[in-house]
């Protein structure tokens, strides 16, 4: 037996091995493990977030096309919710009317139809395969809603021969159009619908191809309310496209009735008169507005030119649409809440306010108006700065510096000036009067609800803009001038104000300090406060004064009010524009002076005469209703 040879440890090691044995082993650390973790934590962000927009964000899209694989939804159209004034006078109607609709799915997927269907669009309705082409690859590749609508209103001969055919890419549907009744008079209250846009479709889930949406006025502020819930009928599909089964998912359901402080009769009334005011002037753009100052409903609201909406609902009217569209004088543009105008001499109210309530002056403190203002020159003493007013005023105190229109009077208040104080026409002493210069405008601007939105029920409201002196400093470079204050104290320069927020300014001091957020909506709960300034009560009566001596007096703008059968308080206003090259004339007044019932804005763009082409205008408006809602 083989005795067994005992090695040494070291013995059973290489040289290799050995030579291992003297090297020290060095730890790597954490940084490996740190970079791995890093690495599987994007990784898993990667794939939540993947997750999320799939099943989150893009989860109703998906859905939806699981859904058109296998099931076909026919939608019945639902009618719109009515639109009625205050007295239940009906301002549209749903009048029933066909669709015709290309199914691009079917279109694209059923070649051997897809010569004829394009021959039967041909003959029908005039459209070239080429069009119909462009139309088909428009639609997006996410959009699965595949219908190009082909005509908005059938045609009694075209519904025949379509029902003739059997190609199944041509689809029928039923649907309802609006007529509104006296178009052009409530288009800027009203509105119109068209069909949704890629827009309306990505932004509401609820929405297919074939429906219509609000795109203007109360249509649009109140859509969702307005549309109603189309029918839904599911008809369930094999893999070849045979129907299995049809399932009633419900009914369609009208939309809700929709009630307008809107006075018809009225507005069709202000309309007419508006319409031939300006046509009597050669002019043809303008605003008029009627509020009640004592809830902020709006009575009536016009805009020129106006458009008849009817031509946004008929197929036919396609040269019309796009008259209107291409308008150099934008009638789709609501000039009475996106307008943004220099108010003109109708904004002293407001700064008569703001100057006795600062102390700056007081009700019985007269200033002199030679009819001009001289500012002195330190460069050229020879040649004082002028700063004209619109004729000799004489001696004015507040009342009839308002109704006279004073511009020197509010110049001074406004920024400061030397004054002249008279007896018996002799100047027997100077003073000078700080005025208040421009930060404190803008604080009262702001207190009375310029410059920002007052949350009106239409579209595109816009915020109006009140000038600052370091906007004109970052705007321009240069400083804030005392003449910016002059002008902008009278309402001229770079104070822009919309015609609505003038009014609900006028009508806070026609009511004694409240200011109401104007609403057209007279079932929605109203009456909400934007402000509340009646702690001003004894200055706004001084005001109210005024604007009642504006109507009474000989020498006031509005004088020719003075045989209305009801009181009336008013101010007029001219706003240069332009470069001095236009003016528009202006006009707020209300009614009765004592309970107030109306409150009415008359603005006429680009007039020959000032504010006198306005007043005519308001005058009888207001007499119309006097006779027709006060005295009835």
């Amino acid at each position: 037996m083989k005795k067994k040879q005992e090695l040494a440890f070291e013995e059973t090691l290489s040289d290799d091995w050995r030579r291992d044995l003297d090297v020290t082993e060095v730890s790597l650390g954490n940084q490996p493990l740190l970079y791995l973790g890093i690495f599987v934590f994007l990784a898993a962000i990667i794939v939540a977030g993947r997750i999320f927009y799939l099943n989150v964000l893009k989860g109703g899209f998906y859905t939806a096309r699981a859904d058109s694989n296998s099931a076909q939804y026919e939608r019945t159209a639902a009618p719109r919710g009515f639109i009625i004034d205050r007295n239940g006078m009906e301002l549209v109607k749903n009048q029933v009317a066909f669709s015709a609709f290309l199914d691009t799915r079917i279109f694209l997927q059923q070649k051997d139809t897809e010569e004829p269907t394009l021959e039967a669009i041909r003959n029908i309705f005039g459209l070239t395969p080429e069009e119909v082409w462009a139309a088909v690859r428009e639609k997006s590749a996410e959009e699965f809603a595949t219908l190009v609508v082909l005509s908005d209103d059938l045609s009694q001969s075209q519904l025949v021969k379509l029902r003739s055919l059997s190609l199944p890419a041509l689809v029928i549907s039923s649907d309802f159009k609006r007529e509104y009744v006296d178009g052009p008079v409530f288009s800027s209250v009203l509105g119109y619908i068209g069909r949704v846009s890629p827009d309306d479709l990505a932004g509401n889930g609820n929405l297919s191809a074939g429906d219509f949406v609000g795109k203007a006025g109360v249509e649009a502020y109140y859509d969702s309310e307005l549309r109603g819930v189309p029918g839904v009928v599911v008809k369930l599909r094999d893999a070849h496209g045979n129907i299995l089964d049809e399932v009633l998912k419900n009914k369609p359901q009208i939309g809700k009735e929709l009630r307008l402080t809107i006075d018809g009769e009225f507005q069709k009334y202000f309309y007419g008169r508006m319409l031939a005011g300006l046509q009597a002037l050669g002019r043809q753009s303008g605003v008029g507005l009627a509020v009640n100052p004592e809830t902020g409903e709006v009575l009536a609201l016009v805009n020129f030119p106006s458009y008849d909406n009817n031509v946004f609902s008929l197929s036919h009217k396609s040269d019309e649409r796009a008259g209107i569209l291409n308008s150099d004088l934008k009638p789709l543009f609501n000039r009475a809440v996106s307008g943004m105008y220099n108010p003109g001499s109708t904004i002293k109210p407001l700064v008569g306010v703001a100057a006795l309530s600062e102390n700056v002056i007081d009700p019985s403190r007269e200033i002199f108006s030679p009819g001009y203002l001289d500012v002195p020159n330190p460069y050229d003493p020879e040649h004082p700065t002028r700063y004209l007013d619109w004729r000799y005023q004489g001696n004015v105190d507040l009342v009839s510096a308002i109704s006279q229109s004073s511009n020197v009077y509010f110049y001074t208040v406004g920024g400061g000036a030397a004054t002249q104080i008279l007896k018996n026409g002799v100047v027997i002493d100077t003073d000078r009067i700080d005025g208040l210069g421009i930060n404190r405008l803008n604080e009262w601007w702001q207190k009375f609800g310029l410059g920002k939105k007052l949350g009106v029920d239409l579209p595109n409201e816009a915020s109006g803009f009140l000038p600052t002196a370091e906007w004109k400093k970052k705007k321009t470079g240069r400083p804030w001038m005392l003449g910016d204050t002059y002008n902008v104290s009278i309402g001229q320069g770079d104070l822009l104000v919309t015609p609505i927020q003038l009014l609900n300014c006028i009508s806070s001091i026609a009511n004694g300090g409240k200011i109401y957020k104007p609403t057209l909506n007279l079932d929605k709960p109203h009456t909400e406060f934007l402000g509340d300034i009646t702690y001003l009560e004894p200055e706004i009566k001084e005001i109210q004064k005024g604007m009642i001596e504006a109507v009474t007096s000989p020498m006031g703008t509005a004088y020719r009010l003075n045989d209305l059968g009801f009181s009336v308080a008013a101010k007029t206003g001219s706003a240069q524009i332009k470069n001095n090259e236009q003016v528009n004339a202006l006009f707020i007044g209300y009614a009765p002076t004592d309970k107030p019932q109306i409150a009415v804005l008359v603005l006429v763009e680009n007039a020959l005469e000032g504010s006198l082409n306005a007043v005519p205008i308001a005058k009888d408006v207001l007499n119309w209703y006097y006779w027709n809602r006060v005295k009835k």
